[in-house]
Protein backbone atom coordinates (compact mmCIF):
# COMPACT_ATOMS: atom_id res chain seq x y z
CA UNK A 1 0.00 0.00 0.00
CA UNK A 2 1.27 3.53 -1.14
CA UNK A 3 1.69 5.85 1.87
CA UNK A 4 -1.19 8.21 1.61
CA UNK A 5 -1.45 11.63 3.70
CA UNK A 6 -3.69 14.21 4.23
CA UNK A 7 -3.37 17.60 2.47
CA UNK A 8 -4.65 20.66 3.72
CA UNK A 9 -4.11 22.37 0.86
CA UNK A 10 -6.52 20.02 -0.73
CA UNK A 11 -8.67 19.17 2.16
CA UNK A 12 -8.49 15.02 0.65
CA UNK A 13 -6.26 12.15 1.74
CA UNK A 14 -3.64 11.73 -1.06
CA UNK A 15 -0.96 9.82 -2.36
CA UNK A 16 2.08 10.52 -1.32
CA UNK A 17 4.10 11.38 -4.41
CA UNK A 18 7.80 13.04 -3.97
CA UNK A 19 9.21 15.31 -6.38
CA UNK A 20 12.51 13.22 -5.61
CA UNK A 21 11.19 9.51 -5.99
CA UNK A 22 14.48 9.26 -3.60
CA UNK A 23 14.56 12.01 -1.60
CA UNK A 24 11.46 13.81 0.76
CA UNK A 25 12.26 17.24 1.70
CA UNK A 26 10.39 18.49 4.95
CA UNK A 27 10.35 21.24 7.01
CA UNK A 28 8.37 22.00 10.26
CA UNK A 29 7.84 25.13 11.70
CA UNK A 30 9.43 25.14 14.53
CA UNK A 31 9.54 26.65 18.47
CA UNK A 32 9.73 30.28 19.74
CA UNK A 33 12.22 30.01 22.60
CA UNK A 34 10.95 32.40 24.86
CA UNK A 35 9.19 29.39 27.43
CA UNK A 36 10.36 25.95 28.49
CA UNK A 37 8.93 23.81 25.65
CA UNK A 38 5.76 21.90 26.75
CA UNK A 39 3.72 18.92 26.04
CA UNK A 40 1.56 20.93 23.79
CA UNK A 41 4.89 20.91 21.72
CA UNK A 42 6.40 17.85 22.48
CA UNK A 43 2.92 16.26 20.82
CA UNK A 44 3.94 17.97 17.63
CA UNK A 45 7.59 16.51 17.77
CA UNK A 46 7.12 13.38 18.45
CA UNK A 47 4.59 13.35 15.40
CA UNK A 48 7.32 14.59 12.81
CA UNK A 49 9.33 12.46 14.44
CA UNK A 50 7.80 9.28 13.43
CA UNK A 51 7.11 10.91 10.00
CA UNK A 52 10.88 11.12 9.80
CA UNK A 53 11.47 7.39 10.63
CA UNK A 54 8.26 6.04 8.91
CA UNK A 55 9.20 8.03 5.58
CA UNK A 56 13.16 6.17 6.07
CA UNK A 57 11.78 2.68 6.93
CA UNK A 58 9.73 3.23 3.54
CA UNK A 59 13.42 3.76 1.99
CA UNK A 60 13.64 7.76 1.18
CA UNK A 61 16.92 9.95 2.13
CA UNK A 62 14.97 12.27 4.59
CA UNK A 63 16.13 16.05 4.45
CA UNK A 64 14.43 17.38 7.69
CA UNK A 65 14.76 20.63 8.86
CA UNK A 66 13.10 22.41 11.59
CA UNK A 67 13.80 25.92 12.74
CA UNK A 68 14.23 28.06 16.46
CA UNK A 69 12.46 31.45 15.81
CA UNK A 70 14.71 33.42 18.01
CA UNK A 71 13.91 37.52 16.90
CA UNK A 72 10.26 37.88 18.49
CA UNK A 73 8.71 40.09 20.94
CA UNK A 74 7.82 37.63 23.34
CA UNK A 75 11.73 36.82 23.91
CA UNK A 76 11.73 40.45 24.69
CA UNK A 77 9.49 40.52 27.15
CA UNK A 78 11.55 37.47 29.12
CA UNK A 79 14.65 40.15 29.07
CA UNK A 80 15.91 39.81 32.93
CA UNK A 81 13.42 37.06 34.01
CA UNK A 82 14.79 34.50 36.52
CA UNK A 83 18.28 34.88 35.30
CA UNK A 84 16.98 34.24 31.69
CA UNK A 85 19.76 36.66 30.43
CA UNK A 86 20.02 40.68 29.69
CA UNK A 87 19.10 40.99 25.96
CA UNK A 88 17.02 38.72 23.51
CA UNK A 89 20.22 36.43 22.75
CA UNK A 90 20.63 35.85 25.84
CA UNK A 91 16.76 34.57 26.44
CA UNK A 92 16.47 32.95 22.76
CA UNK A 93 20.39 30.97 23.59
CA UNK A 94 19.33 29.78 27.30
CA UNK A 95 15.75 28.54 25.65
CA UNK A 96 17.39 27.08 22.72
CA UNK A 97 19.77 25.17 24.97
CA UNK A 98 16.88 23.79 27.09
CA UNK A 99 15.01 22.82 24.05
CA UNK A 100 17.90 20.81 22.31
CA UNK A 101 17.90 18.64 25.72
CA UNK A 102 14.37 18.04 26.06
CA UNK A 103 14.22 17.12 22.02
CA UNK A 104 17.20 14.33 23.14
CA UNK A 105 15.27 13.52 26.22
CA UNK A 106 12.35 12.53 23.63
CA UNK A 107 14.73 10.54 21.13
CA UNK A 108 13.97 12.55 18.64
CA UNK A 109 15.87 12.01 15.60
CA UNK A 110 17.93 14.97 14.76
CA UNK A 111 16.94 16.65 12.12
CA UNK A 112 19.61 18.33 9.21
CA UNK A 113 19.83 21.58 10.23
CA UNK A 114 18.19 23.83 13.00
CA UNK A 115 18.06 27.23 11.52
CA UNK A 116 17.68 29.99 13.56
CA UNK A 117 15.97 33.21 12.36
CA UNK A 118 18.59 35.93 13.22
CA UNK A 119 21.50 33.98 11.20
CA UNK A 120 19.01 33.94 8.02
CA UNK A 121 18.73 38.04 8.01
CA UNK A 122 20.62 38.62 4.96
CA UNK A 123 18.47 36.30 3.54
CA UNK A 124 15.16 37.41 4.34
CA UNK A 125 15.89 40.92 3.25
CA UNK A 126 16.93 39.13 -0.37
CA UNK A 127 13.73 37.89 -0.41
CA UNK A 128 11.64 41.00 0.47
CA UNK A 129 13.71 42.67 -1.60
CA UNK A 130 12.62 40.26 -4.75
CA UNK A 131 8.64 40.75 -3.54
CA UNK A 132 9.27 44.45 -3.53
CA UNK A 133 10.83 44.82 -7.12
CA UNK A 134 7.78 42.32 -8.72
CA UNK A 135 5.23 44.72 -7.03
CA UNK A 136 4.00 42.25 -4.29
CA UNK A 137 5.11 44.58 -1.28
CA UNK A 138 5.29 48.35 -0.54
CA UNK A 139 6.79 50.10 1.75
CA UNK A 140 5.90 52.49 3.86
CA UNK A 141 6.82 54.61 6.69
CA UNK A 142 10.81 52.17 6.46
CA UNK A 143 8.71 49.43 6.93
CA UNK A 144 7.98 46.64 4.22
CA UNK A 145 4.11 45.14 4.02
CA UNK A 146 3.15 42.39 1.31
CA UNK A 147 -0.01 43.17 -0.47
CA UNK A 148 -2.24 40.91 -0.02
CA UNK A 149 -4.60 41.72 -3.41
CA UNK A 150 -1.44 41.32 -5.43
CA UNK A 151 -1.48 37.46 -5.13
CA UNK A 152 -4.95 36.37 -6.75
CA UNK A 153 -4.65 32.85 -4.64
CA UNK A 154 -4.55 34.11 -0.92
CA UNK A 155 -6.07 32.00 0.93
CA UNK A 156 -6.56 29.00 -0.74
CA UNK A 157 -4.72 26.91 2.39
CA UNK A 158 -7.60 28.23 4.83
CA UNK A 159 -9.90 28.23 2.46
CA UNK A 160 -10.91 32.11 3.10
CA UNK A 161 -12.18 35.07 0.95
CA UNK A 162 -9.91 38.18 0.91
CA UNK A 163 -13.05 40.03 2.08
CA UNK A 164 -13.79 38.19 4.76
CA UNK A 165 -10.38 38.26 6.28
CA UNK A 166 -9.91 40.69 9.03
CA UNK A 167 -7.17 43.07 9.95
CA UNK A 168 -3.62 41.47 10.23
CA UNK A 169 -0.83 42.44 12.68
CA UNK A 170 -0.37 45.36 15.33
CA UNK A 171 -3.17 48.15 15.38
CA UNK A 172 -0.58 50.71 14.73
CA UNK A 173 0.28 48.96 11.47
CA UNK A 174 -3.30 49.92 10.13
CA UNK A 175 -2.54 53.46 8.92
CA UNK A 176 0.58 52.29 7.03
CA UNK A 177 -1.01 49.36 5.56
CA UNK A 178 -3.19 49.63 2.02
CA UNK A 179 -5.47 46.85 3.07
CA UNK A 180 -6.10 45.73 6.95
CA UNK A 181 -4.81 41.98 5.50
CA UNK A 182 -1.69 43.04 4.23
CA UNK A 183 1.18 42.03 6.91
CA UNK A 184 4.29 43.21 7.98
CA UNK A 185 7.79 41.50 5.80
CA UNK A 186 10.35 44.15 7.45
CA UNK A 187 9.31 46.09 10.60
CA UNK A 188 11.30 49.40 11.25
CA UNK A 189 12.63 49.70 14.76
CA UNK A 190 12.73 47.93 17.93
CA UNK A 191 10.03 45.86 19.29
CA UNK A 192 6.81 47.86 20.06
CA UNK A 193 6.94 48.37 24.30
CA UNK A 194 3.58 47.47 24.35
CA UNK A 195 4.20 44.16 22.50
CA UNK A 196 6.95 43.70 25.03
CA UNK A 197 4.38 44.49 27.93
CA UNK A 198 1.63 42.07 26.64
CA UNK A 199 4.05 38.83 26.53
CA UNK A 200 5.32 40.15 30.42
CA UNK A 201 4.68 37.56 32.87
CA UNK A 202 1.96 38.48 35.78
CA UNK A 203 4.04 39.40 39.03
CA UNK A 204 7.46 40.12 37.47
CA UNK A 205 9.52 42.87 37.85
CA UNK A 206 11.89 43.88 34.88
CA UNK A 207 12.65 47.27 35.89
CA UNK A 208 13.59 50.35 33.97
CA UNK A 209 12.14 50.24 30.36
CA UNK A 210 11.31 47.86 28.19
CA UNK A 211 14.25 46.69 25.90
CA UNK A 212 13.79 47.05 22.20
CA UNK A 213 15.15 43.89 20.78
CA UNK A 214 17.53 43.69 18.78
CA UNK A 215 17.80 45.48 14.90
CA UNK A 216 19.86 45.21 11.87
CA UNK A 217 20.52 47.39 8.75
CA UNK A 218 18.10 46.69 5.73
CA UNK A 219 17.28 49.42 2.13
CA UNK A 220 14.71 50.50 4.30
CA UNK A 221 16.04 51.47 7.72
CA UNK A 222 17.11 49.77 10.86
CA UNK A 223 14.44 47.48 11.89
CA UNK A 224 13.50 43.74 12.12
CA UNK A 225 12.06 40.89 10.43
CA UNK A 226 8.35 40.11 10.09
CA UNK A 227 7.22 36.96 11.48
CA UNK A 228 5.93 35.25 8.55
CA UNK A 229 9.23 35.72 6.06
CA UNK A 230 11.23 34.20 8.53
CA UNK A 231 10.11 30.20 7.69
CA UNK A 232 10.15 31.01 3.84
CA UNK A 233 13.43 32.38 3.66
CA UNK A 234 15.09 29.57 6.20
CA UNK A 235 13.48 26.77 4.14
CA UNK A 236 13.96 27.95 0.90
CA UNK A 237 17.58 28.50 1.93
CA UNK A 238 17.82 24.72 3.43
CA UNK A 239 15.68 23.43 1.13
CA UNK A 240 14.98 25.10 -2.10
CA UNK A 241 11.91 26.83 -3.57
CA UNK A 242 9.70 23.75 -3.34
CA UNK A 243 9.00 21.52 0.05
CA UNK A 244 7.35 18.28 -0.44
CA UNK A 245 5.91 18.38 3.22
CA UNK A 246 4.90 21.11 5.16
CA UNK A 247 4.23 20.48 8.62
CA UNK A 248 2.80 22.54 11.56
CA UNK A 249 0.50 23.40 14.09
CA UNK A 250 -3.60 23.65 13.32
CA UNK A 251 -3.04 26.80 14.79
CA UNK A 252 -0.30 28.23 12.19
CA UNK A 253 -2.82 27.67 9.11
CA UNK A 254 -4.03 31.02 9.21
CA UNK A 255 -2.55 33.35 8.91
CA UNK A 256 1.12 31.36 8.83
CA UNK A 257 1.23 29.31 6.81
CA UNK A 258 -1.05 31.35 4.46
CA UNK A 259 1.33 33.81 4.68
CA UNK A 260 3.64 31.62 3.83
CA UNK A 261 2.56 30.53 0.62
CA UNK A 262 1.68 33.63 -0.64
CA UNK A 263 5.00 35.25 -0.09
CA UNK A 264 7.21 32.59 -1.19
CA UNK A 265 5.58 32.08 -3.95
CA UNK A 266 5.27 35.17 -5.19
CA UNK A 267 8.87 35.34 -4.99
CA UNK A 268 9.50 32.21 -6.85
CA UNK A 269 6.77 30.95 -8.99
CA UNK A 270 6.95 27.89 -8.20
CA UNK A 271 4.39 25.89 -5.65
CA UNK A 272 5.88 26.39 -2.18
CA UNK A 273 4.86 23.42 -0.97
CA UNK A 274 3.14 20.17 -2.03
CA UNK A 275 2.12 18.68 1.05
CA UNK A 276 0.79 20.49 3.71
CA UNK A 277 0.03 18.54 7.42
CA UNK A 278 -1.05 20.13 10.56
CA UNK A 279 -0.70 18.37 13.66
CA UNK A 280 -4.16 18.97 16.22
CA UNK A 281 -3.95 20.85 19.04
CA UNK A 282 -3.19 19.33 22.58
CA UNK A 283 -6.39 19.43 24.78
CA UNK A 284 -5.93 20.34 28.69
CA UNK A 285 -9.10 21.04 30.51
CA UNK A 286 -11.35 21.76 27.68
CA UNK A 287 -8.30 24.23 26.63
CA UNK A 288 -5.09 23.86 23.75
CA UNK A 289 -2.31 23.19 25.89
CA UNK A 290 -0.45 26.70 26.10
CA UNK A 291 2.34 28.54 27.29
CA UNK A 292 0.24 31.61 26.97
CA UNK A 293 -2.52 30.23 28.90
CA UNK A 294 -0.39 29.20 31.72
CA UNK A 295 -2.21 25.26 31.73
CA UNK A 296 1.37 23.55 30.44
CA UNK A 297 3.67 20.59 31.78
CA UNK A 298 6.74 21.11 30.68
CA UNK A 299 9.11 18.35 28.66
CA UNK A 300 11.47 18.23 31.29
CA UNK A 301 8.91 17.53 34.15
CA UNK A 302 6.97 15.27 31.76
CA UNK A 303 10.36 13.03 31.12
CA UNK A 304 11.16 13.21 34.95
CA UNK A 305 7.87 11.73 35.69
CA UNK A 306 6.83 9.45 33.43
CA UNK A 307 10.18 8.28 31.78
CA UNK A 308 10.16 8.63 27.60
CA UNK A 309 8.69 5.24 26.10
CA UNK A 310 5.53 6.21 28.27
CA UNK A 311 5.19 9.52 27.22
CA UNK A 312 5.69 8.54 23.49
CA UNK A 313 3.19 5.50 24.08
CA UNK A 314 1.02 8.06 25.49
CA UNK A 315 1.72 11.15 22.74
CA UNK A 316 1.10 8.35 19.30
CA UNK A 317 -2.11 6.81 21.34
CA UNK A 318 -3.65 9.50 19.11
CA UNK A 319 -2.64 10.11 15.07
CA UNK A 320 -1.50 13.35 14.39
CA UNK A 321 -4.14 15.48 13.05
CA UNK A 322 -6.69 14.05 15.68
CA UNK A 323 -7.30 16.20 19.02
CA UNK A 324 -5.67 14.21 22.09
CA UNK A 325 -6.94 14.97 25.85
CA UNK A 326 -4.23 15.41 28.77
CA UNK A 327 -5.48 13.78 31.50
CA UNK A 328 -4.23 11.26 34.90
CA UNK A 329 -6.43 8.58 33.07
CA UNK A 330 -5.05 8.97 29.68
CA UNK A 331 -1.31 8.81 30.95
CA UNK A 332 -2.42 5.78 33.01
CA UNK A 333 -3.53 3.98 29.89
CA UNK A 334 -0.44 5.04 28.11
CA UNK A 335 1.48 3.26 31.71
CA UNK A 336 -0.70 0.10 31.41
CA UNK A 337 0.17 0.01 27.36
CA UNK A 338 3.85 0.12 27.86
CA UNK A 339 4.15 -2.09 30.92
CA UNK A 340 2.16 -4.79 28.68
CA UNK A 341 4.62 -4.62 25.73
CA UNK A 342 7.89 -4.27 28.22
CA UNK A 343 6.90 -7.08 29.98
CA UNK A 344 5.81 -9.26 26.89
CA UNK A 345 9.25 -8.19 25.01
CA UNK A 346 11.19 -9.00 28.22
CA UNK A 347 9.16 -12.40 28.95
CA UNK A 348 10.11 -13.12 25.35
CA UNK A 349 13.91 -12.37 25.61
CA UNK A 350 14.38 -14.36 28.68
CA UNK A 351 12.55 -17.64 26.88
CA UNK A 352 14.75 -17.19 23.74
CA UNK A 353 18.10 -17.16 25.79
CA UNK A 354 16.72 -20.11 27.80
CA UNK A 355 17.60 -23.80 27.38
CA UNK A 356 13.65 -24.31 26.79
CA UNK A 357 13.50 -22.21 23.34
CA UNK A 358 13.59 -25.00 20.61
CA UNK A 359 14.63 -25.24 16.99
CA UNK A 360 12.11 -27.51 15.94
CA UNK A 361 9.11 -26.58 17.79
CA UNK A 362 6.47 -24.88 15.82
CA UNK A 363 3.57 -22.59 17.14
CA UNK A 364 1.98 -21.35 13.88
CA UNK A 365 -0.17 -19.36 15.61
CA UNK A 366 2.48 -16.92 16.94
CA UNK A 367 4.27 -16.82 13.70
CA UNK A 368 0.66 -16.09 12.14
CA UNK A 369 -0.30 -13.52 14.57
CA UNK A 370 3.36 -11.65 14.46
CA UNK A 371 3.09 -11.23 10.34
CA UNK A 372 -0.81 -9.71 10.74
CA UNK A 373 0.56 -7.65 13.35
CA UNK A 374 3.17 -6.43 10.96
CA UNK A 375 1.09 -5.99 8.28
CA UNK A 376 -1.71 -4.11 10.06
CA UNK A 377 0.81 -2.05 11.39
CA UNK A 378 2.48 -1.08 7.44
CA UNK A 379 -1.15 -0.54 6.58
CA UNK A 380 -1.23 1.66 9.50
CA UNK A 381 1.31 3.72 9.43
CA UNK A 382 0.58 4.17 5.45
CA UNK A 383 -3.04 5.46 5.88
CA UNK A 384 -1.90 8.83 6.93
CA UNK A 385 0.85 8.18 9.74
CA UNK A 386 -2.01 5.93 11.83
CA UNK A 387 0.07 5.67 15.27
CA UNK A 388 -2.52 5.20 17.12
CA UNK A 389 -3.52 1.80 14.89
CA UNK A 390 0.10 1.11 14.42
CA UNK A 391 0.31 0.97 18.24
CA UNK A 392 -2.37 -1.53 18.79
CA UNK A 393 -0.56 -3.58 16.07
CA UNK A 394 2.46 -3.55 18.59
CA UNK A 395 -0.16 -5.15 21.53
CA UNK A 396 -1.05 -7.86 18.97
CA UNK A 397 2.42 -8.95 18.78
CA UNK A 398 2.82 -8.61 22.51
CA UNK A 399 -0.57 -10.49 23.00
CA UNK A 400 0.49 -13.60 20.80
CA UNK A 401 3.88 -13.64 22.92
CA UNK A 402 1.66 -13.81 25.85
CA UNK A 403 -0.19 -16.92 24.43
CA UNK A 404 2.61 -18.41 23.11
CA UNK A 405 4.74 -18.66 26.58
CA UNK A 406 1.77 -19.23 28.91
CA UNK A 407 1.85 -22.80 30.12
CA UNK A 408 4.32 -24.02 27.72
CA UNK A 409 7.32 -25.75 28.54
CA UNK A 410 9.47 -25.58 25.13
CA UNK A 411 9.01 -22.57 23.24
CA UNK A 412 8.94 -21.50 19.61
CA UNK A 413 12.59 -19.93 19.17
CA UNK A 414 12.02 -18.81 15.42
CA UNK A 415 8.70 -17.40 15.88
CA UNK A 416 9.65 -15.65 19.39
CA UNK A 417 12.67 -14.32 17.14
CA UNK A 418 10.49 -12.99 14.82
CA UNK A 419 8.26 -11.39 17.42
CA UNK A 420 11.13 -9.68 19.21
CA UNK A 421 12.57 -8.46 15.80
CA UNK A 422 9.19 -7.34 14.80
CA UNK A 423 8.96 -5.26 18.27
CA UNK A 424 12.47 -3.81 17.82
CA UNK A 425 12.11 -2.33 14.76
CA UNK A 426 8.33 -1.36 14.38
CA UNK A 427 8.28 0.00 17.71
CA UNK A 428 11.44 1.86 16.82
CA UNK A 429 9.07 3.59 14.15
CA UNK A 430 7.40 5.09 16.93
CA UNK A 431 10.69 5.99 18.61
CA UNK A 432 10.28 3.24 21.43
CA UNK A 433 13.31 1.82 22.63
CA UNK A 434 12.98 -1.78 24.50
CA UNK A 435 16.48 -2.43 25.61
CA UNK A 436 16.49 -0.11 28.20
CA UNK A 437 15.72 3.83 29.12
CA UNK A 438 16.47 6.40 26.65
CA UNK A 439 15.90 9.12 29.34
CA UNK A 440 19.27 8.52 30.81
CA UNK A 441 18.92 5.67 32.92
CA UNK A 442 21.63 3.30 31.27
CA UNK A 443 23.53 6.43 30.79
CA UNK A 444 23.56 6.97 34.60
CA UNK A 445 24.46 3.35 35.65
CA UNK A 446 27.42 2.90 33.19
CA UNK A 447 28.83 6.25 34.35
CA UNK A 448 28.71 5.24 37.85
CA UNK A 449 30.18 1.56 36.79
CA UNK A 450 33.00 3.92 35.36
CA UNK A 451 33.47 6.10 38.22
CA UNK A 452 34.12 2.84 40.37
CA UNK A 453 36.44 1.41 38.10
CA UNK A 454 38.36 4.71 37.89
CA UNK A 455 38.65 3.99 41.67
CA UNK A 456 39.61 0.80 41.70
CA UNK A 457 42.62 1.35 39.23
CA UNK A 458 43.87 4.19 41.52
CA UNK A 459 43.63 1.64 44.11
CA UNK A 460 45.67 -0.94 41.70
CA UNK A 461 48.25 1.59 41.09
CA UNK A 462 48.74 2.64 45.10
CA UNK A 463 49.19 -0.88 45.26
CA UNK A 464 45.77 -1.75 47.53
CA UNK A 465 45.13 -4.87 45.50
CA UNK A 466 42.71 -6.25 48.24
CA UNK A 467 40.28 -3.22 47.94
CA UNK A 468 40.51 -3.37 44.06
CA UNK A 469 39.43 -6.75 44.27
CA UNK A 470 36.55 -5.93 47.02
CA UNK A 471 34.99 -3.14 43.98
CA UNK A 472 35.28 -5.57 41.56
CA UNK A 473 33.53 -8.19 43.88
CA UNK A 474 30.94 -5.78 44.79
CA UNK A 475 30.13 -4.80 41.26
CA UNK A 476 29.42 -8.57 40.01
CA UNK A 477 27.43 -8.55 43.04
CA UNK A 478 25.00 -6.36 41.37
CA UNK A 479 25.49 -8.60 38.30
CA UNK A 480 27.91 -6.38 36.56
CA UNK A 481 30.53 -8.49 34.70
CA UNK A 482 33.91 -7.10 34.33
CA UNK A 483 36.46 -7.85 32.51
CA UNK A 484 40.63 -6.90 32.96
CA UNK A 485 42.24 -6.64 29.46
CA UNK A 486 45.59 -5.05 28.40
CA UNK A 487 43.62 -1.91 27.24
CA UNK A 488 41.47 -1.17 30.80
CA UNK A 489 38.88 -3.06 32.59
CA UNK A 490 36.02 -3.47 30.25
CA UNK A 491 31.86 -4.54 31.90
CA UNK A 492 28.53 -5.72 30.64
CA UNK A 493 25.46 -4.29 32.39
CA UNK A 494 23.07 -6.54 33.33
CA UNK A 495 20.03 -7.29 31.27
CA UNK A 496 17.89 -3.87 31.08
CA UNK A 497 20.42 -1.44 31.96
Amino acid sequence: MTLHVTNTLTGEKEPFEPRDPENVLLYYCGLTVSDPPHLGHARSWVHVDVMHRWLEYLGYDVRHVENFTDINEKIVARVGEDDLGEDELDVAETYIERTIADMRALNLLRAEVYPRVSEHVPEIVDLVETLVEEGYAYESNDSVYFDVSSFDEYGKLSNQELEEIESQGDPDERSEKRHPADFALWKAGGVDSDAVAEHRHEGVDHGGDPPDGRTWESPWGEGRPGWHIECSAMSMTHLGETLDIHVGGRDLVFPHHENEIAQSEAATGQAFANYWLHCELFQMDDEKMSSSLGNFVTVEDAVDQWETNVLRTFLTAGSYNSKQLYSDETIAEAEERWDRLERAYESAVEALDSPDARTKVEDASLRTETEAARDSFVTAMNDDFNTREAQSALLEIATAINSHLEGREEYDYRGLREAVDALEELGDVLGLSFEGETTGTATLAGDVVDLVLEVREHEREAGNYDRADELRDELEALGIEVQDTDDGATYRLPSGE
